[in-house]
């Protein structure tokens, strides 16, 4: 099972510094990061810029306006994403339990919809047919 982990911080959260404790919590986190690869379970990770370097699309009905960051309405914030390998929702959450604690925000596991999850929206074919190529690599879309 293929699972999204996001790390959210609070928006209010100071910029990011760096002194001696974020050197540390950064130290943490690449420590955490090779204890997933060591045990097969991580596929991609990367942290994420902050919002005020952000642009949103937003839809409305046939229209689209492009919105720059920070968005006033935000509580929090992606912060950065891994993607993860593991056998159930259960050894996820057991992972993400093992992740330097920073003090504040959220972790959010999301699982990834697996080929037989669509079974209503393509044919037996395509279901019995791997995507090549780039689209391949990282899920069924």
């Amino acid at each position: 099972m293929r699972v999204m982990v996001f790390a959210k911080i609070p928006a209010n959260a100071p910029a990011m510094e760096p002194t001696p404790e974020m050197l540390e919590m950064f130290a943490a986190m690449d420590r955490y990061q090779e204890e997933l690869a060591a045990a097969g379970v991580f596929v991609a990770a990367a942290g994420l810029k902050p919002e005020a370097d952000s642009k949103r699309i937003v839809d409305e009905g046939t229209e689209r306006t492009v919105y720059d960051g920070p968005f006033a309405e935000a509580r929090e914030v992606v912060a950065g994403f891994s993607i993860w390998e593991v056998k159930d929702m259960d050894e996820a959450v057991a992972w993400a339990m093992k992740a330097p604690n920073f003090g504040s925000g959220a972790v959010e596991i999301r699982p990834f919809f697996e080929a037989a999850d669509l079974a209503g929206f393509v044919s037996p074919e395509e279901l019995a047919t791997p995507r090549e190529g780039e689209r391949g690599k990282l899920g069924v879309a």
